[in-house]
């Protein structure tokens, strides 16, 4: 079974600007409004990076947990989610372990569940299984893959802030039926297919999303974007939507993968 991150999620108060900002400082495509997060009560922004996504919900009812979750940390982090190819047995495990689905749909072209977060900890985490497996539905009818080098853009990271990131980081693994999370210096490293979930110790905001790693063409251009949108840039790090955004050049990532 693999897992591999397809889509991570930002939550912020002011939809319109930060869906103009992040479109700029990424040169991405235009995104796609998904009419179905109005089931949570929900507006968003989907922008395709690869064959990945990156997406931005904002609240247009009242008591959403997306609200809430604005109230306790403001713009941040807020989901991830896992492309996986056997839902069937994650949803096996799921329920041998006593993981609670908070929403689950089966579709013709995706089976996707969110787990509840009070049973993995850090973050939403939704797995979904997406057929066949290059297509993703919550990326609209119209997304494609942009041409050349910014095609090959990818995310390749997620960090987690966590009271005990050792005991989330074996949490996760055990949950997702991963292998063993490895300690790294200051934190807790859990491998992907492709991609890593670190985990560090919690600053005063408490547990959830603290970051995210990208693989970009062009690092140094996005640094000049950031700081022509008086966003904070340090080192290779955009402050964005209340976490750091590590930026890596595709170069370093060597031999470029095949498509999902």
């Amino acid at each position: 079974m693999t897992m591999r991150i397809r889509q991570i999620v930002f939550a912020a108060a002011d939809l319109a600007a930060t869906r103009a900002q992040l479109k700029e400082l990424l040169a991405l495509d235009a995104p796609y409004a998904d009419p179905g997060v109005g089931e949570f009560g929900l507006d968003n922004a989907v922008f395709a990076l690869g064959d990945q996504f990156i997406e931005i919900v904002s609240p247009i009812t009242g008591d959403t947990a997306c609200g809430r979750h604005l109230v306790r940390r403001g713009d941040s982090g807020y989901m991830v989610i896992l492309q996986t190819d056997d839902i069937d047995e994650v949803r096996s495990r799921m329920q041998f372990l006593g993981v609670r689905a908070i929403w689950q749909k089966d579709l013709d072209d995706i089976r996707a569940m969110h787990l509840h977060p009070k049973d993995i900890g850090g973050s939403i985490v939704s797995i979904d299984e997406p057929r066949p497996p290059a297509s993703w539905r919550w990326g609209g009818p119209d997304w494609r893959v942009q041409d050349g080098a910014a095609g090959r853009q990818r995310v390749v990271g997620v960090t987690i802030e966590a009271h005990d990131p050792g005991a989330m980081a074996r949490r996760w693994a055990e949950v997702l039926g991963l292998g063993a999370a490895h300690e790294e210096g200051a934190l807790w490293r859990l491998p992907l297919h492709e991609g890593v979930i670190d985990f560090v110790r919690a600053d005063a905001r408490g547990e959830g999303v603290a970051g995210y790693t990208l693989a970009v063409a062009d690092p140094a251009a996005v640094l000049q974007r950031a700081r022509r949108l008086a966003l904070v840039v340090s080192g290779q790090n955009v402050r964005l939507m209340g976490v750091e955004v590590g930026l890596r050049s595709l170069d370093s990532l060597g031999a470029e993968r095949a498509p999902a």
